[in-house]
């Protein structure tokens, strides 16, 4: 995790290897840290978890998704950049009323 966030504090993108790592570490904190199967959280390629409590999802598309590219996700995730700020900028999309992570961001700071 800590070579994916001095890459970006350098201003340039991780190696792939680097990034696919940190972003699947960061999504299984998630995962952890809002137990349950309400939201679906989408960084392709990368990874998928589902969290937050609420009514558990079974078929077809989630009522509640949150899709972000990786960069931006260990960004948001790091508190690098504000919750808000992204879904405002549009580097994060969110449908549903659950989507909202801003109350479990930031993961850890970096």
């Amino acid at each position: 995790m800590s070579a994916a966030l001095a890459a970006l504090g350098e201003g340039r993108e991780p190696e792939r290897p680097v990034l696919r790592d940190a972003v699947r570490a960061l999504l299984t904190l998630l995962a952890e840290r809002a137990p349950g199967r309400s939201v679906e959280v989408r960084v392709p390629p990368y990874g998928a978890v589902q969290c937050v409590p609420g009514p558990r999802h079974t078929r077809g598309t989630p009522p509640n998704v949150v899709e972000t590219d990786a960069v931006t996700w260990l960004a948001v995730a790091t508190g690098r950049l504000g919750w808000a700020d992204a879904v405002t900028q549009g580097r994060v999309r969110v449908s549903g009323v659950r989507a909202d992570l801003s109350g479990y961001l930031p993961l850890q700071q970096g």
